[in-house]
C-alpha cells in the first residue's frame, strides 16, 4: 500500500475556471479563493481507480472523473492496495479555501466483484455513517452515501466495465479515515446518521464559503423532524439559544435546527415543507438583523442597524436622549441594556419585528412562529408570537 500523503494545498491538480474548464495548476476561481472537491467526488475518483486496478492490475494515477456539470478534474491517489479479490484506492480531500470539516481527510473506496446481476452494491466502511432515522433521502439501514454520489459511482463503474471488460457487478465500500470522530462535529448524530460521515455533493465542487453543507443539514433536519411527526421545531443561532428553547418547550434534540446565520434557509424550506410551529431563538444582534429583513445573519453579510434600534426604543417609550443613546450604542446588546435599565421592552419589539419578517418569508405556509431573544447568559430578554 502506498503511504498516505499529507494534504497538499493543491492536491486536485486542476484549476476550475469561470468557464467551467478544468486546467492544470491550482483550482483558483476568479475571486482568489480556491474551489474544492466534495467527498462524493473523491469517493467517485477512488472507486474508478480501484475498479480499474481490480480489472487490469494497474491503478490510474492521477484518475480523472466527469462531474455533473461537465468539469473533468484529475485526482492524485494517496492509497493503493491490490489483492486477489479486492482493490482499494484513496484520495485526500481538498476542500479548497472552504472551512470544511473534511478537508484533508482520506476518502477510500474498496471494490470487490459482486453477485452476477447485482449491479453496484454500496457498503459503509470505517468512518462512513449508516442511516437510522426516516426522513432522509436514503432508507433506514443504508450507508450514508447520498443519491448524487451514488449515481456518479455507478457511472464510473459502468465506464470502467465497458472499457476493460468487466460485468459492472461490484460491491463498493466507501471509508473515511477518522470519519467517526469528524462526524461528531457535524449534524449527523442528530439526524440519525451513526458511525461516521455522509458522502455528500450534488455538483462535485465545493464553493468556498457557500455553506451549502450547512444549509443542506438544515433541510435534512426539517425532513427528519417531519418524518418523526414533530409538530414543533426550533431554529437557533447558537448553543445557548438552543439550550433555552429545548428547556422552555421540552423539545427533543432532533427537533432543534442548528440555524446559525441561515434564517432564510430555515424559513424557505419550511415554506415548502411546513411544520405547524417554529420557534426562532437567538441573540439580540442577530435577531435585530432579522427584524430589519436580513435573512443571512452573518456579520460579514449583514449589519445591525442602530437607527432601527433607536426607532424601536422610541416605540417602547424612550425619550429623545435615550433614543439617541440607543442609536449610538456600539452593539445591539448595549442598546438592549440601556432600554432594560429604563424599564423599556426593546427585546420584545425586536422579537415582534423579527417574527413579522419570518411570517413574510413563510407567506401562506401553515407555520405559527414565535421568537425568543436571548442574552449571553441564556436569559430570555424578548418574546413575540404564540405562547
Amino acid at each position: 500500500m502506498a503511504g498516505i500523503a499529507p494534504p497538499p494545498v493543491r492536491l486536485a491538480g486542476v484549476a476550475l475556471h469561470a468557464d467551467g474548464v478544468a486546467r492544470r495548476g491550482g483550482n483558483e476561481p476568479p475571486g482568489g479563493l480556491r474551489y474544492g472537491w466534495t467527498t462524493g467526488a473523491c469517493a467517485t475518483a477512488a472507486t474508478k481507480a480501484a475498479y480499474t486496478a481490480l480489472l487490469t492490475g494497474e491503478f490510474p494515477d492521477p484518475v480523472e472523473i466527469a462531474l455533473p456539470k461537465g468539469q473533468r478534474p484529475a485526482f492524485a491517489l494517496a492509497r493503493e492496495e491490490l489483492r486477489d479479490a479486492a482493490a482499494c484506492a484513496g484520495v485526500v480531500k481538498d476542500a479548497g479555501d472552504d472551512p470544511d470539516v473534511t478537508h484533508g481527510a482520506l476518502v477510500s473506496a474498496t471494490v470487490r466483484i459482486g453477485a452476477a446481476g447485482g449491479g453496484v452494491v454500496f457498503r459503509a466502511g470505517p468512518g462512513v455513517g449508516t442511516v437510522t432515522k426516516p426522513g432522509l433521502p436514503l432508507p433506514v439501514g443504508e450507508p450514508a452515501i447520498n443519491p448524487v454520489p451514488r449515481r456518479m459511482i455507478r457511472e464510473v463503474v459502468a465506464e470502467v466495465a465497458t472499457r476493460h471488460g468487466g460485468s459492472g457487478d461490484v460491491v463498493v465500500e466507501i471509508a473515511v479515515d477518522g470519519g467517526a470522530e469528524l462526524a461528531r462535529r457535524t449534524w449527523n448524530p442528530r439526524l440519525g446518521i451513526l458511525g461516521g460521515l455522509s458522502i455528500l455533493g450534488t455538483t462535485g465542487v465545493v464553493v468556498p464559503y457557500s455553506c451549502s453543507a450547512w444549509i443542506d443539514s438544515i433541510r435534512r433536519g426539517v425532513d427528519v423532524a417531519r418524518a418523526a411527526g414533530y409538530r414543533h421545531v426550533a431554529g437557533c443561532t447558537g448553543s445557548t439559544s438552543e439550550r433555552v428553547a429545548a428547556e422552555l418547550y421540552g423539545l427533543p434534540e432532533d427537533a432543534l435546527l442548528d440555524m446559525g446565520d441561515f434564517a432564510g434557509a430555515v424559513l424557505k424550506y419550511l415554506r415548502r415543507h411546513p411544520v405547524p410551529r417554529l420557534t426562532i431563538a437567538g441573540g439580540v444582534g442577530k435577531l435585530a438583523k432579522l427584524a430589519e429583513g436580513h435573512l443571512d445573519l452573518h456579520s460579514g453579510r449583514s449589519q445591525v442597524n442602530p437607527a432601527l434600534l433607536a426607532e424601536l426604543a422610541r416605540q417602547a417609550g424612550a425619550g429623545g436622549s435615550l433614543a439617541e443613546e440607543v442609536g449610538a450604542a456600539n452593539t445591539a446588546l448595549a442598546a438592549l441594556r440601556l432600554c432594560a435599565d429604563a424599564g423599556l421592552p426593546l427585546g420584545d419589539l425586536v422579537a415582534e419585528r423579527a417574527r413579522r419578517t419570518a411570517a413574510g418569508v413563510l407567506r401562506e405556509a401553515p407555520v405559527a412562529v414565535d421568537v425568543l431573544v436571548i442574552d449571553r447568559a441564556g436569559t430570555i430578554v424578548g418574546r413575540a408570537g404564540p405562547a
